[in-house]
């Protein structure tokens, strides 16, 4: 998910009843019971005949097998995991690593007590980053021009919360799916009523996350129909992927975006008989994770921004990366401008990290629609179909009256407002372990 240019803190069901069907022709039930007779010997015990004995082994049964998963996804990761271990993400070595961290026996030490922890442990982010994977892996393939936004979200959103096993803010979806389209880099996800259609020619930025006890993943990808805009993609995947390779304990930021940028900025796309330099878009950026907190920000305390561009002076962030930090790694690519605006109605709220201590709310509405906020997302990011799925009703004023108070912050899109310009956006969840940094959300596909 990508924050503004000064980051802060950062469910919808289908029809299940085929799904019930798939999942429960997956299990296997048939116990298979065999008996043995075991016939003993006469034995003489004197003056009487003992009577022949037989033994009866017990039954012996099959353990049910794991599940597998349905399409559409709809199988909760436990039933599939019957160990409760999760997938590992991509180990790599740090860079520039002269302590040899991998074969270090008290940075070993650290991850395994690390691991061990049940507050800190790697199994919470990879069980998120598994339902990722697996819902990903189907919205990909089944997202065709035609279907409306509220489609598209729904399939993710969907199969998101059957995964994830939703309960609360043990398990659930970890902001609001972001289906940006051509110039809209960030921030756009349909609210209630929204019609709009997938087109052909669409260059769609798909951002979702996933959280397991407010361990967030935050991974995004682009999709385009036909191949106009695939060296856009290639550029942009390029600069992820050696945003993720810089990353690493005691790299210092701003390091990270003038490698990001000179990567993304090789690249030139032609269409038809024009070519366009792709530009980091400079007022975005990746950005820490802590739990529950998109951004990073923590008690009053804002997060760290990975920059996608060459800082210069003053305004270079030499802070470094810490062992034990989670980072979400995104970048993105525009043909025009490269800079983003705030433009069009907003869809994207969170509650301030900076709330007032005191306020005063006249309105009813506003009083009891921050209670659900804090029932039902805490600092989690929400939006307006996350409410109605909440059960609220005729939020809109006390939503408007919270955002005018500082209560709640509001996250329009963020546009390109150069005439015709595409944007793209890939983007992936790192773990700054002791021994090695693990690419949680890394797959197959990206």
């Amino acid at each position: 998910m990508a924050p503004v240019a000064v980051p802060n803190v950062a469910n919808l069901k289908l029809d299940d009843q085929s799904v019930q069907q798939e999942t429960v022709s997956n299990q296997t039930s048939n116990d298979v019971n065999e008996e043995d007779d075991e016939d003993e010997d006469d034995v003489d015990v004197g003056a009487d005949d003992a009577k022949k004995k037989k033994k009866k082994k017990k039954p012996k049964k099959k353990k049910a097998a794991a599940a597998v998963q349905s399409e559409p996804p709809r199988v909760g990761l436990s039933k599939i995991f019957r160990n409760g271990v999760y997938p590992i993400g991509e180990e790599q070595e740090y860079p520039n690593d002269t302590t040899s961290r991998m074969t270090s026996a008290e940075a070993r030490e650290r991850d395994r007590l690390l691991h061990e922890d049940p507050a800190t442990t790697y199994n919470q982010i990879r069980r998120a980053a598994e339902v990722h994977r697996q819902v990903r892996s189907y919205a990909r393939k089944n997202i065709k021009p035609g279907m409306t936004m509220t489609e598209i979200a729904n399939m993710i959103e969907d199969g998101t919360r059957a995964l994830v096993e939703e309960n609360g803010f043990e398990s659930g979806i970890g902001f609001p799916t972001g289906l940006n389209v051509n110039e809209i880099a960030a921030h756009y996800s349909p609210n209630p009523g929204d019609k709009q259609v997938l087109q052909q020619r669409d260059v769609m930025k798909v951002d979702f996350g996933v959280h397991v006890n407010g361990r967030i993943v935050d991974s995004a990808f682009t999709m385009t129909f036909e191949p106009t805009w695939n060296r856009l993609l290639e550029a942009v995947q390029d600069a992820t992927n050696t945003g993720v390779r810089e990353a690493g304990i005691d790299v210092r930021l701003c390091d990270i975006g003038a490698a990001i940028q000179e990567v993304m900025e090789s690249y030139e796309v032609e269409v038809d008989g024009k070519t366009y330099q792709v530009k980091s878009i400079s007022n975005l950026n990746g950005h820490s994770i802590a739990p529950y907190s998109i951004h990073g920000g923590t008690a009053g305390k804002i997060g760290k921004s990975v920059p996608i561009v060459k800082q210069h002076g003053s305004d270079a962030d030499t802070t470094k990366m810490e062992e034990g930090e989670y980072f979400a790694i995104e970048t993105f690519g525009s043909t025009g401008r490269g800079r983003v605006i705030e433009q069009g109605a907003c869809s994207h709220y969170a509650l301030s990290p900076n709330m007032p201590e005191n306020y005063t709310l006249h309105h009813q509405s506003a009083k009891s629609l921050l209670k659900g906020i804090q029932k039902n997302f805490g600092t989690l990011p929400f939006c307006r179909r996350y409410l109605e799925h909440a059960g609220e009703k005729n939020y809109l004023l006390g939503l408007n009256t919270l955002v005018r108070e500082g209560i709640v912050m509001d996250y329009p899109p963020l546009v390109d407002p150069q005439p015709g310009a595409q944007t793209a956006q890939f983007e992936h969840t790192i773990l700054l372990r002791p021994t090695c940094k693990e690419v949680v959300s890394r797959g197959d596909d990206y």
